[in-house]
């Protein structure tokens, strides 16, 4: 053992200036990728930082800081993933707790590694935020995560204003790499079948994506979706692919496929993901937009960095829906209804009926297959009602073609229907004067005025016809 000890002292002092050098990370290998320095609309205070690690390595945080203003210090800790991100803040959802404080008015924000080195700095000079804004509590993000400089970031794009754990929504892919959304026919006619196909290029080791894809639901109706050739190389590798409306409503569509195999490898180069088919429903532009919070690529290990190109529609024409023609509404057999007749138009599925309720707006009544309806839900004497009819054929409705029409037989103030107006009419408004349509109590039937309130107009009506029996 004296004889080993020896030795390493001979080693020492032959080489005193010795030192056991430990890497530091490089320049912009973990970056701070998004700041919410005005916090969030329901906390202001609730501010956070976002780290992205531009490698593929998971890098341990412990040392590390960040610097704000030369003056505050906060201590990093715990392993971001390669390719991967922290959010860092004083929000609840915050994955490392560093009690933030940001100055609305701005502030410069250096990260340093455990060896003392600064890895990334923002807004070096201490003034205004490059991006960002207090107002509307928008984040600031890095446009391209592997440069520097004011004039790479920009405020979030996204509807939810800021993108935590996810690609920037102003994101500039440094690969290359692009997902581009393409239409198949880019002024389509109402009726139409249009294609929108997701296409992915220059892509290295594509493992699995997601993809939240929205759309106009005024001139489109999702018809269905259909799996791409690219992720399973032409079905030569096994992969699991969904896409469904989410929660079964039109608007979103959520689309997703990985592989599946024991082989856990990504596929390379350019090819297409996925297809979606929409019914054409009205004129007028729609856009069809990946949602960038909620859409990702990625490898095995990680995310990959992509830029997202999003599609629409412009004006749709030639083929409309017939509306129906010669409709009329005039008195049913019974009283207090009003049946409502119309011409068949060719090749029509059904019609909707509407109804103007008493707030002013049009309420659907039924949709039905034959060319005559009769309303009888609470028809008040004497007052003219709104009707709207509307032609469907293969999912696309015509304009509605309106028409009014009203039933004479009783007397305006006897809202219990008894043909006489009294006493028994007076309590029922007293009972419910001052409900509105929004209410729940509301009674139509006492609204005898039929504009949405039981007030003194209803007294009135009452005042005119008191004691009159309907004979």
């Amino acid at each position: 053992m004296k004889k080993y000890i020896s030795m390493l002292l001979l080693v020492l002092a032959i080489m005193p200036n010795l030192t056991i050098e430990v890497k530091a990370a490089s320049s912009l290998d973990v970056v701070i990728n998004e700041v919410a320095w005005a916090g969030s609309a329901e906390d202001s205070s609730a501010e956070w930082i976002e780290l992205k690690n531009n490698t593929s390595e998971a890098l341990d945080l412990a040392g590390w800081t960040i610097v704000d203003d030369g003056t505050s210090t906060y201590e990093l800790s715990g392993t971001i993933s390669g390719n991967g991100y922290l959010v860092l803040g004083k929000d609840t959802n915050a994955d490392l707790d560093i009690r933030l404080s940001l100055a609305n008015s701005g502030d410069s924000l250096a990260l340093i590694d455990d060896s003392g080195s600064t890895i990334d700095t923002v807004n070096s000079s201490g003034g205004a935020w490059p991006a960002g804004n207090n107002n509307t509590k928008t984040s600031m993000e890095r446009i391209v995560s592997t440069e520097s400089g004011s004039d790479n970031w920009s405020d979030c794009a996204d509807s939810s204003l800021s993108t935590p754990r996810g690609l920037n929504s102003v994101s500039e892919s440094s690969t290359g790499t692009e997902v581009t959304l393409t239409v198949s026919d880019a002024e389509p006619n109402i009726g139409d079948i249009v294609e929108v196909t997701a296409s992915i290029s220059n892509v290295e080791d594509l493992f699995s994506y997601g993809f939240d894809i929205d759309y106009d639901t005024a001139a489109l109706t999702y018809q269905a979706a259909t799996q791409g050739s690219f992720l399973s190389e032409s079905g030569s590798v096994a992969t699991s692919f969904n896409a469904e409306m989410e929660n079964g409503e039109e608007g979103t569509i959520i689309v997703g496929e990985a592989r599946t195999g024991d082989d856990k490898t990504g596929v390379n180069g350019d090819g297409t993901l996925f297809t979606i088919e929409f019914l054409v429903t009205s004129s007028g532009s729609a856009e069809i937009n990946i949602v960038s919070a909620n859409s990702f690529i990625a490898s095995v290990n990680a995310d990959i960095e992509a830029d997202f190109e999003n599609t629409g529609i412009g004006s749709s024409s030639s083929y409309s829906v017939a509306q129906v023609g010669n409709a009329i509404a005039v008195e049913s057999e019974e009283r207090y209804s009003i049946v409502l007749t119309w011409d068949a138009v060719s090749g029509a599925d059904s019609y909707r009926v509407l109804r103007m309720n008493s707030a002013g707006d049009y309420e659907e009544l039924d949709e039905i297959a034959e060319t005559t309806y009769t309303d009888s839900l609470y028809v008040i004497p004497s007052n003219t009602y709104y009707y709207q009819i509307i032609t469907i054929d293969d999912g696309v409705e015509s304009e509605g073609l309106v028409v009014t029409g009203s039933d004479t037989r009783g007397i305006k103030g006897d809202n219990n229907r008894s043909d006489r107006v009294d006493g028994r009419d007076l309590e029922n408004i007293a009972k419910h004067y001052g409900e509105t349509y929004a209410d729940e109590e509301y009674d139509v039937l006492i609204d005898t005025t039929y504009d949405g309130g039981i007030d003194g107009s209803d007294l009135i009506d009452l005042g005119v016809n008191w004691a009159l029996t309907y004979e």
